[in-house]
């Protein structure tokens, strides 16, 4: 066994363990950076770039439905052929993938170990590769290992059906029938991209909404939205039965035979693969240890977790932020705490579906304004889709004060990161009515919708979106 001594251990070289490394090699400490592989990370090989891959290629197929109403003869003529098309999908995640996996490479050089980490004590780890061994020293830890697919027990028996998220991009060619179990963002999103591509698909999920939405008008216009691609069975428990030939889905009075299930039902976190309580860690019911979500710093130690090991904010721009965090503290001896950036979450179902902000469950509704805008009024998103759309954009009732918003809609991905940085910059209603808006846009239904709540509001004497001169 080969003994190391460094200053920062990092165990996990996704998105957080890169950006922890970044920040370790600045403050140009000793490090080792371990991974037990597959190297690339989970946006790159498995989640947000595929996906959105798969939904493009699932876009362009179904724009020609649109495009007879233009005038465009022949479309009937059109084929798809699957296979080829997933093969185009699965080229574009090989590209991303390995060009992730390079960068872990070249950023740690000759101090990237492969290997499957454990803790020993609090600092001390254990490295098993598939021909070395190590035990190494570190004055700091990182803990960045990811999350993997929660794939519950009673799913055993049907283990030949199966696909998880994580394994979806691995499929040679796809299913002629797909069951989704779990209709949050990532399943409606595979879902609606596996349907478009001409998968028959229906889907099940115990929650009586979709996409994980909580403002309720937002989650009704997204079930009107959907539920027209394919079967959605929501608020029953759903299970497997075996038949002669696939699987069968149930859910409630409803049941159809698939060739294969897709498993979308959350992620758990790796950390249960440390060893981490008989290292000395005191655990909580979920096997995490108690952290500061604005240092990343675990109670008592110096070691720091980052990413989807911590099961808080489990994105990819929220992963790099707690990985920066989590580096820059593990070469000091007092931890720095941050402020945690807005709270945003897209899914790219088109219409897209957004969260920004302080979400509608968690407001006090007599506190706060609420102001509303819709896509049929809306003269872009009128050009763009037929769909209805709407926007909400909650404000506080005395300040005027952004505080946050859903929507569905089509291009909301940019109401999206329109209105994140208004609520970052604390601008309120009448701030955000000062911001020219071009017309036709879809940001216009932010104008709208803050005109909405600035109606509510105490009287001005000058016109809305109009800042008088000193």
């Amino acid at each position: 066994m080969k003994t190391l001594q460094v200053d920062v251990a990092i165990i996990g070289a996704g998105t957080a363990g890169l950006y922890a490394l970044r920040e370790v090699k600045r403050a140009k400490k000793s490090f080792v950076l371990i991974d037990k592989g597959p190297l690339g990370t989970t946006c790159a090989r498995v989640g947000c770039m595929p996906s959105k891959v798969a939904l493009h290629a699932a876009e362009l197929w179904s724009m020609r439905n649109e495009q007879r109403q233009f005038g465009i003869s022949g479309t009937e003529q059109l084929q798809i052929d699957r296979n080829k098309a997933w093969d185009k999908v699965r080229a574009m995640r090989d590209g991303f993938a390995d060009g992730a996996a390079s960068n872990a490479i070249k950023s740690a050089g000759e101090h990237l170990i492969m290997g499957k980490a454990r803790f020993l004590e609090p600092t001390v780890l254990a490295v098993e590769g598939e021909d070395e061994a190590w035990r190494i020293d570190a004055l700091a830890v990182v803990i960045a290992v990811g999350s993997r697919p929660v794939v519950p027990d009673f799913l055993a028996p049907f283990s030949d059906y199966l696909i998880t998220t994580d394994e979806l991009f691995e499929l040679n060619e796809l299913p002629a029938s797909l069951g989704l179990l779990g209709l949050g963002a990532i399943g409606l999103e595979m879902g609606l991209a596996m349907q478009r591509l001409g998968v028959k698909v229906v889907g099940a999920d115990m929650a009586k909404s979709i996409g994980g939405i909580r403002d309720p008008e937002v989650a009704n216009y997204a079930l009107q939205a959907f539920s027209e691609n394919f079967p959605m069975w929501l608020g029953e428990p759903a299970r497997l039965e075996k038949v002669e030939e696939g699987v069968q889905l149930v859910s409630g009075g409803n049941k159809t035979t698939v060739d294969k299930v897709l498993v979308a039902l959350g992620r758990r976190s790796n950390i249960d693969h440390l060893n981490l309580a008989e290292a000395g860690f005191k655990l909580d019911e979920n096997g995490l240890p108690a952290f500061d979500v604005n240092t990343s710093q675990v109670e008592g130690h110096p070691v720091y977790l980052a990413g989807d090991v911590n099961a808080d904010r489990t994105l990819m721009h929220e992963a790099a932020a707690e990985g920066a965090a989590a580096g820059f503290n593990a070469c000091r001896e007092v931890a720095q705490a941050f402020k945690r950036k807005t709270p945003l979450a897209i899914a790219f179902t088109q219409p897209d579906i957004i969260s920004v902000g302080v979400s509608f469950s968690d407001l006090n509704e007599d506190d706060v304004l609420i102001g509303v805008a819709y896509s049929k009024n809306d003269g872009r998103s009128r050009i763009l889709s037929s769909i209805p759309g709407v926007l909400r954009i909650y404000a506080d009732k005395k300040t005027g004060k952004l505080l946050g918003a859903a929507m569905l809609g089509t291009r909301a991905e940019h109401i999206a990161q329109f209105l994140a940085l208004a609520i970052e910059q604390k601008m309120t209603v009448h701030e955000l009515l000062a911001v020219p808006y071009y017309h036709p846009v879809v940001e216009e239904m932010i104008q709208s919708a803050v005109q909405d709540i600035a109606r509510t509001m105490q009287a001005s004497p000058y016109p809305f979106g109009l800042t008088p001169m000193s």
